[in-house]
């Protein structure tokens, strides 16, 4: 007795049994163009929020370190890159928050202080956006 057809779809293809029993993989020839497009689409959206996000927690003295961020990341990539050499120092060493002379949110630590603060609310941003790229 010869197995029945069976076809598993997905976006990215699907899987067809044929009646004699093998399976035969067929990829969907546009999935890879347009989710890359779309996936693409999600990391500039996060690359950007995160770049904004972070800018009030960042020290500011003549905005140099800001301007690093901007100028050192590639929007897209995934990676926030700080081109200003004093970076890193800044960040695990430099002032308490609040207690330079622009006072507020800047400070060291500046990712992770957004993250804990505003994380789960850019989480939910993110989630919003991906899901409208999916219908668009």
């Amino acid at each position: 007795m010869a197995a029945s057809h069976l076809t598993i779809s997905t976006p990215r293809g699907k899987i067809v049994q044929t009646p004699s029993g093998k399976a035969q993989l067929i990829w969907n020839p546009g999935f890879g163009q347009a989710y890359t497009h779309r996936f693409g689409n999600v990391q500039i959206f996060i690359d950007n929020g995160v770049l904004k996000g972070m800018e009030p927690y960042t020290p500011l003295r003549t905005s140099m370190m800001i301007k690093s961020a901007q100028l050192g990341s590639v929007i897209g990539s995934g990676t926030i890159r700080y081109l200003a050499p004093y970076a890193k120092a800044q960040y695990y060493g430099g002032r308490t928050p609040g207690t330079s002379s622009t006072g507020g949110l800047r400070g060291r630590l500046w990712f992770s202080r957004w993250k804990t603060e505003r994380g789960e609310s850019f989480k939910r941003s993110v989630k919003a956006y991906a899901r409208s790229q999916q219908h668009g």
